[in-house]
């Protein structure tokens, strides 16, 4: 495996940084579409609970 050069520039980082930024609202986006196309549910972590998520209450969003 070749070594690669990592100094990246601050512009680099921060191009990177909004590429991954996108990329995660993306995902979560598509996450969405797919609940609510399927009529499921999310359960996530909020404030140390556990929440479920319905797709109309997604939809409402």
């Amino acid at each position: 495996m070749q070594d690669v050069d990592i100094n990246m520039s601050e512009k680099d980082i921060e191009l990177m940084q909004e590429k991954i930024d996108a990329g995660i609202l993306l995902a979560q986006k598509r996450l969405k579409e797919k609940v609510i196309r399927e009529d499921g549910e999310l359960v996530v972590m909020r404030d140390g609970k556990v929440t479920h998520i319905t797709a109309v209450d997604l939809e409402e969003e």
